[in-house]
């Protein structure tokens, strides 16, 4: 949090000005001054004490001017923390949870596909605090479950809720998926847009919109489209109830992903285990800085009470120490 000045223009009228009646106070203003004869016999045999009173008085007077002076220029706090971008990266997540992402790729970390996928998106999301990010799911349809955003905290709710079941999984419409987060961004006035693809299938025939021709969209609106291909060569494992840790095949197709990447201007990674997919996500996070950020305070608070507060304590002292400690003295 910061402080700021919604009038602060007035401060440079205010700040001279207080200041212009302390030098005045200070250089030409002349206390009047009472001579009484026992005073003067006191003052020849030392027994009169010279005080601060008069300067503390002047000193309290000062600070609640300054302090109206400050309140007068709307003092407010401002959260630091809210930026947005001026040349920044919009983002749109598309993920496929098609069955197949039910399948583990490492014996000694068993977590499902689907749930290293959310793990690193969630990080990744968490690094990229300053980019607007959207998310697509797809399997045997394509969803779009969150618009670009600045909200990492609803962004990491929806990807962390993200099951197999949400929509039908019986299939990888991948051409539709991509083609659902370019819609995404088809609105989008970032200078760089770009899409994370992340799949472990081959395309389910017949989609609505075929691979290709989301290709074709993704070029003519500029967008750059980062593919990731999960599972090894080999194939997935899942763990079977009668036969223990079974191998089973899951079709990656590379060449359609690595085509998507290319004829984007993105590139295409292979992640076998969730140590890759990790690796996979910074490197992206690595590509794809944001150029250029700046601070805007959208959330302020009112710091007026904090401010009177300061000022009543200022001019209460005063007016104790006048009328109840100090009695008599006048400043």
């Amino acid at each position: 949090m910061v402080l700021h000045f919604a009038y602060a223009y007035l401060l440079y009228i205010l700040i001279p000005l207080t200041l212009a009646i302390v030098l005045i106070r200070l250089l030409w203003h002349k206390t009047p001054i009472y001579t009484y004869p026992l005073t003067s016999m006191l003052a020849q045999r030392g027994l009169l004490k010279k005080t601060m009173y008069k300067k503390i008085f002047f000193v309290l007077r000062t600070a609640t001017l300054l302090g109206l002076a400050l309140l007068i220029a709307r003092p407010q706090w401002a959260d630091e923390r809210s930026k947005i971008n001026v040349e920044g990266v919009d983002i749109v997540l598309a993920i496929d949870v098609s069955e197949s992402m039910i399948a583990f790729d490492d014996r000694h970390d068993q977590r499902p596909r689907i749930d290293v996928a959310k793990s690193e998106a969630i990080r990744f999301i968490e690094k990229r605090i300053d980019d607007p990010i959207g998310i697509v799911i797809f399997g045997k349809e394509a969803v779009s479950r969150c618009p670009l955003t600045l909200d990492k905290h609803i962004l990491k709710e929806i990807v962390g809720g993200l099951e197999i079941g949400n929509i039908d999984a019986h299939g990888t419409w991948l051409g539709t998926g991509l083609a659902t987060a370019i819609n995404r961004l088809r609105t989008a006035k970032a200078k760089s847009k770009i899409i994370i693809l992340l799949t472990d299938g081959e395309p389910t025939q017949p989609e609505k919109v075929e691979p290709d021709l989301a290709i074709a969209l993704a070029k003519k609106l500029g967008i750059k489209v980062y593919t990731i291909g999960i599972g090894s060569e080999n194939g997935g494992l899942f763990n079977h109830p009668m036969y223990g840790t079974v191998r089973v095949a899951t079709g990656l197709n590379v060449q359609l992903l690595q085509k998507i990447a290319t004829e984007t201007g993105g590139q295409f990674f292979r992640a076998q285990n969730p140590k890759d997919m990790r690796s996979v996500y910074d490197k992206i996070d690595a590509l794809e800085k944001t150029k250029q950020q700046t601070n805007i305070f959208h959330r302020y608070y009112e710091a007026f009470a904090s401010f009177i507060w300061i000022v009543l304590c200022a001019l209460g002292l005063e007016m104790l120490l006048r009328f109840v400690l100090w009695r008599g003295v006048w400043g």
